[in-house]
């Protein structure tokens, strides 16, 4: 027989009694520490009921219209996720086929933007749009500057053309390596930009031009066509070979799908690099972005740095080093999963359910459409009049629903407009479309004073409310 001693529970760390019924633990009637280090350990039980807990207090993913970023996916790609969380991206000697599924990924994606078959294409993947757009810039401007140097002329004056209404990490990227930004200004009847308005702003510094597909502030489209045509006519006529950039961060994975004929893209002889997120419309979770360069010749040499220590021999392009390998492979699993035809079905959702939106929106008759919905699934929108409250309210209203809409000002030059906007996503359906536009109108009139928030009735002896009692 095997003999047992007795446990001294007082010679136990709080850690090593194992679990307990989480909220009968001291833990949930102290503070939960927030700016120093706990002395003692937690159960496992408690530290998660603890953070989970407050987690509450966030948003709904699912609510949220704010933010371009996938909020769901597939059970099955969780699974992966989950099974792949302790690979870091970087060790390619350590997980060589994380490093042969992103290898497959790149060719896919220039491929889908119509690399051209004699085009040796070059690409990675990065943390998101922001970190791929920094080192596609980069390139342009170290490639501007040995074009300058074996000139024999100036290079202290770099700069960067583009509009006003780009996403903030392009005037980041302008200040952090120092280049002049030329930002093209909006006006009302022209919110995106065209070849007239950059020619007035190129000279021979100029390292690249910035074409936004899918503007973050109203959802369209530069005009891709006629910056091409005018750098390459400025190309032929003054031997400035100004690349064009194409951020496509949101729509990448959107025009591919339902305009094939819009030329964007490779086809365009000045596109020499192109950004998107996987974690937008690639419809993977945060964070995954990647980096395209047309050509591998368009790429400096200088820039790839090659590491050893890892165990083989291993070039690298990046801002940061570590990264997990996850949403690289999740990006891969809904590649397989849905293929072309499944992510065109969903595009084609995204834009029936967004002009939907637009037209019921319209239909209130208290509201107007700001700009197309031609090539993406966004909604702006602003009060069709003075009514006594602001869209600021509104959104602030809405927020009591549950739903997060932002309300800004469009970029300068216009920022007397302001406006709401509604980012459609793959799980934001026909159903949750009407009860936000019920919720946007109860809001109204709630503002407007015309209808009143009622109280619960008081349930005091004296009411008529009855009770039921069980015979």
């Amino acid at each position: 027989m095997a003999l047992a001693k007795k446990v001294r529970l007082d010679q136990l760390k709080e850690s090593q009694k194992g679990h307990a019924s989480t909220y009968s633990t001291r833990y949930f009637k102290e503070k939960i520490p927030t700016y120093i280090l706990p002395e003692s350990s937690a159960p496992a039980n408690a530290a998660y009921q603890l953070i989970k807990d407050e987690m509450n207090l966030d948003g709904t993913p699912a609510l949220n219209l704010a933010s371009f970023v996938t909020t769901w996916m597939e059970p099955e790609a969780r699974q992966l996720i989950e099974e792949n969380l302790h690979k870091n991206f970087i060790d390619h000697d350590e997980y060589p086929q994380t490093e042969v599924i992103h290898e497959r990924l790149v060719n896919m994606i220039a491929r889908l933007f119509n690399s051209p078959d004699e085009c040796n294409s070059i690409g990675t993947s990065t943390v998101g749009s922001s970190e791929a757009i920094m080192l596609a810039a980069l390139a342009h401007k170290w490639n501007w500057r040995k074009r300058r140097e074996a000139e024999k002329k100036p290079i202290n004056k770099p700069n960067i053309i583009m509009g006003a209404d780009v996403q903030v990490v392009w005037e980041k990227y302008a200040r952090y390596f120092d280049v002049e930004a030329r930002i093209i200004p909006m006006e009302k009847d022209r919110l995106t930009i065209n070849a007239h308005e950059v020619e007035r702003h190129l000279d021979e510094n100029t390292t690249c031009v910035v074409g936004i597909l899918g503007t973050t502030f109203t959802g369209q489209a530069d005009d891709f066509e006629g910056i091409n045509d005018l750098l390459v006519r400025i190309k032929n006529e003054k031997g400035w070979d100004i690349p064009l950039h194409i951020d496509a961060a949101s729509g990448g994975f959107i025009s591919p799908f339902i305009e094939p004929d819009l030329k964007w893209d490779f086809r365009l002889p000045q596109v020499k690099s192109i950004n998107t997120s996987g974690h937008k419309y690639g419809l993977v979770y945060p964070g995954v972005g990647w980096m395209i360069f047309r050509e591998d010749v368009d790429f400096p040499k200088e820039l790839i740095f090659n590491v050893n220590y890892l165990g083989g021999e291993m070039p690298t392009y990046t801002l940061n080093f570590s990264k997990g390998s996850t949403m690289v492979l999740a990006q891969y699993y809904n590649f397989i999963r849905l293929g072309f035809e499944g992510y065109k079905d969903i595009a084609s959702n995204l834009m029936a359910n967004a002009r939907y939106l637009r037209d019921q929106l319209i239909g209130t008759e208290r509201f107007e459409s700001i700009g197309s919905l031609d090539h993406f699934p966004v909604v702006a929108f602003k009060l069709k009049d003075n009514k006594g409250y602001s869209v600021y309210d509104i959104s602030e209203k809405l927020r009591e629903n549950g739903w997060i809409v932002p309300a800004y000002t469009l970029p300068p030059n216009t920022q007397d407009i302001d406006v709401l906007r509604v980012v459609i996503k793959e799980n934001f359906s026909r159903d949750m479309v009407d009860s936000f536009v019920k919720d946007s109108e109860v809001a109204c009139e709630v503002l407007s004073g015309k209808k009143k928030i009622r109280p619960f009735p008081a349930t005091d002896s004296h009411n008529k409310i009855h009770s039921h009692h069980v015979a």
